[in-house]
Formats: C-alpha cells, sequence, structure tokens
C-alpha cells in the first residue's frame, strides 16, 4: 500500500475511534478489536494488500513495543490510586511474582512435553507468553486517577510489574538455549543473583529514588516560579528515558523500574502538596464574588498534567502495533500446535497459576475468577519475541515462536475483547 492510502487510513480509523461510532458501542467492540480485523483483512490472510515480516523487521519491532510498554507502563503507575503498602498491594505483586513463575512453568512443561521443545526454548516461550499486557487490556485497567475498583486495579498493577518479572525467565531460556550442556546449579545461582535479586531490586531503588527526586523538584520548582508554568509532558518522557537508561546501565529491570517511578511520582506529588493550597484551575473560576479573597492558584501536578499528552500516545500505539500484527498472520500460523497451547495458556495455566498465585491471601472467589479469565497477552508478549529474536534465537526457533505469539495474542485480544464487556456487567 502507498504512503496516502496509509494515511487515509489510519486518519478514517483515529476518526471512527474518536467518534465512539454507535454500531461499535452496540457491538461492544473493543478497539484492538477493530484495528485487527482491519489488518487481518488488508495482510497476507486476506487480500494481501501488505505484509510485515517480523524476522526481517524484528529490531524495529522490537523498539516499537517497547516504547508503547513503556508508555503504557507509565500511565498505569500514574493511575495507581493507593501508595506502596503491603496490605494493599499484597495480591498482585503475588500475582506478579508468584503467579507469573507458576505460569512460566507450566507453559514451559507444555512446550517441552507436549511441543517436544528443548527445555530452554520452552522455558523462553514460558517466559513470551506469560506476562499480562498492560497496553491491550485498557478495557479492564484502572480508568483514571482516584478509581479504587479492586479489579481493575489488582489487574493493571499486576500487569504493571509482571512485564518486569518476567524478564530473567527470558534471560534464564536464553542462556539454556546458548550452553544446555552447562545448565547447572552453579548457572542457576549465578542467574538468581544477577537476574532475580539484582535486577529486580536495583529496578525498584531507582523508580522510588528517582520518581520521589523529581517530585520534590518539582515542588520547588512551583514555590519558587508561581506564574510559570511546568512542561508537564517533557517532565514525564523524561523520567521514563532517564529511569529506563539508569536501569539499563546497571543491569536492573527497566520496565518495572518505569512503573515504579510513575507511582512513586504520583503518591510523592501528592504527600507533597500543601492541604492549605488545593489545585484550581484558573480556566473553571467563573465570578468571584467582590468580597472574597483571591482563590491562590497552583500548577496541577506534573503527574495529571502529563496523562494528557501520554494517552494519545499509547491509543496511537496500539493502532500501530495490532494493524501490523494482522500483517504479520498467515493463514498457516494456525496450526494445532499454536492454538492448542494458546487454549492451554487461557483456560489451564492463567486459572491455576491465579488460584495458587493468590492461595491464603484473603483475595474474594469472584475477584480471583475474574482476574483468572482476564489475563490480557499482547504487546509485552511481541516485545520479548522480539528482544529474543534479536537477541540471536535459531531461526527455525524464531519461525515457530512468532506463530504460536502471533496466534496466542489474536485469540486473546478476540476472547478477552468480546467478553470482557458483558463480563464485567454481569460479574462485577
Amino acid at each position: 500500500m502507498s504512503t496516502a492510502v496509509w494515511f487515509v487510513l489510519i486518519g478514517a480509523l483515529l476518526i471512527i475511534m474518536g467518534l465512539r461510532t454507535p454500531i461499535l458501542q452496540r457491538l461492544n467492540l473493543t478497539p484492538s478489536l477493530v484495528y485487527l480485523a482491519i489488518g487481518v483483512t488488508l495482510g497476507p490472510s486476506v487480500i494481501g494488500a501488505f505484509h510485515f515480516n517480523p524476522l526481517e523487521q524484528a529490531h524495529l519491532l522490537e523498539i516499537l513495543a517497547e516504547l508503547a510498554v513503556l508508555l503504557s507502563l507509565f500511565i498505569a503507575g500514574m493511575k495507581m490510586p493507593v501508595p506502596f503498602k503491603w496490605q494493599e498491594w499484597r495480591a498482585p505483586v503475588r500475582l506478579a511474582f508468584v503467579s507469573m513463575t507458576i505460569s512460566v512453568a507450566l507453559t514451559a512443561a507444555f512446550g517441552y512435553y507436549v511441543l517436544a521443545l528443548p527445555l530452554g526454548a520452552a522455558v523462553l516461550l514460558g517466559a513470551i507468553l506469560a506476562p499480562t499486557d498492560p497496553v491491550l487490556a485498557t478495557d479492564v485497567q484502572v480508568r483514571h486517577m482516584g478509581d479504587k475498583d479492586p479489579l481493575r486495579f489488582t489487574l493493571t498493577s499486576e500487569a504493571g510489574m509482571n512485564d518486569g518479572s518476567a524478564f530473567p525467565f527470558v534471560m534464564l531460556g536464553l542462556a539454556m538455549l546458548a550452553a544446555p550442556a552447562t545448565a547447572s546449579y552453579e548457572m542457576i545461582g549465578g542467574w538468581f543473583l544477577k537476574d532475580v535479586l539484582w535486577s529486580t531490586a536495583s529496578a525498584l531503588v531507582v523508580g522510588l529514588v528517582m520518581g520521589r527526586l523529581l517530585a520534590e523538584v518539582i515542588q520547588k520548582q512551583h514555590l519558587h516560579n508561581t506564574e510559570g508554568r511546568l512542561l508537564d509532558d517533557f517532565l514525564g518522557l523524561g523520567l521514563i528515558g532517564l529511569v529506563y537508561g539508569v536501569c539499563l546501565l546497571i543491569d536492573g529491570w527497566g520496565f518495572l523500574g518505569v512503573f515504579v517511578a510513575a507511582i512513586s511520582l504520583r503518591q510523592s506529588e501528592l504527600k507533597l502538596a500543601s492541604p492549605h493550597a488545593p489545585i484550581i484551575d484558573a480556566q473553571s473560576i467563573t465570578e468571584v464574588p467582590a468580597h472574597a479573597e483571591e482563590p491562590k492558584l497552583r500548577p496541577s501536578q506534573v503527574s495529571e498534567g502529563s496523562l494528557s499528552f501520554k494517552e494519545p500516545l499509547e491509543r496511537m500505539s496500539e493502532l500501530v502495533l495490532v494493524l501490523l500484527l494482522g500483517g504479520m498472520l498467515f493463514l498457516d500460523s494456525w496450526s494445532f500446535r499454536a492454538v492448542g497451547l494458546a487454549l492451554f495458556l487461557f483456560v489451564v495455566v492463567r486459572p491455576v497459576s491465579v488460584f495458587l498465585g493468590l492461595l491464603g491471601s484473603g483475595t474474594p472467589l469472584r475477584l480471583q475468577m475474574l482476574v483468572g479469565w482476564f489475563g490480557v497477552r499482547g504487546i509485552g508478549s511481541l516485545y520479548y519475541l522480539m528482544f529474543a529474536v534479536v537477541f540471536g534465537l535459531p531461526e527455525d526457533l524464531a519461525m515457530e515462536f512468532i506463530h504460536i505469539t502471533l496466534v496466542v495474542v489474536v485469540l486473546s485480544i478476540i476472547i478477552h475483547g468480546l467478553t470482557v464487556k458483558p463480563m464485567m456487567s454481569k460479574w462485577w
């Protein structure tokens, strides 16, 4: 397709989704479902108007998915309604680390015993498919700052953390593939110390400290510069880049660091805000009595202003990546191996890992059941897949993993996309 046609297509899609066409609302279609339908129709599965080769364009797709995940994690972190308290975060932390590990193990067992993959490849496949997605799961995410819905909070915070907690298993699988004969207790011990303990702890510290420091700097700027307004968008994007870059330099998990930094910034701003200086939008003041004192205006918090710019970027990245997803899918991608693994992942792995991960946590059964169903797979899995391909995954395994991952993500978009609104309205 020509550049002009792409502009027309994407522009028309944006207008249709922006107008919230009534037919789409009546059919309960999520944006991802609409983008996927158009991408598959234009792609090699139907009319073949375009084809995006993920093997040849692995590095480009890795960068696009990486940026989309970073934006989504930052937005999700900004919307977290509660600070870091174990009582509030107990269930999401157990899901992100305990359930994640169980999910990788069960998927790896399926890959090893059913798909006859090498053990390292099975572990890698489990790590690619285990994390839930913060990009495509917008219909079950926290919708705004202060949204304390338990289901949305649990799913959003889990997705924010498990994009980082999956990375150690990706590295373990790649290491086992590179040197299967040396997979020993020493290698496992070194992996645990470096890729699990150090990378996780360092990301948490970097995110917490940098988010807090930026909040304090912003607070001082507000106190000394009452007339000028800070560039919220630049500050938010700068924090993403700084935290992610530092984490990469010290071998920390950058996705986890960015998510934690967003929470730290938001909660620190709330703590530092003076209760005697409420946030008042000057444009909202239409009439002030003559005898009243002039209201004390204070610039809105950066975490709030930053979202107005980043959320459209997140939606745009979702549109582009799901359209490309349709352009990667061939009819022969739908093998019994891929579809069987996808169904095993949705029907067995996700519910079992959630139940075991939350065992004894006191989480209500209905919440566990809904969390066990809404394990949306998406752009995070694409990123890990492309990371493995760029890292040097053998071509035969890369092709099989591409087909499996595409089928899993497409089925997740379809199945979870069609069930999210009916289930949320009926059971929640």
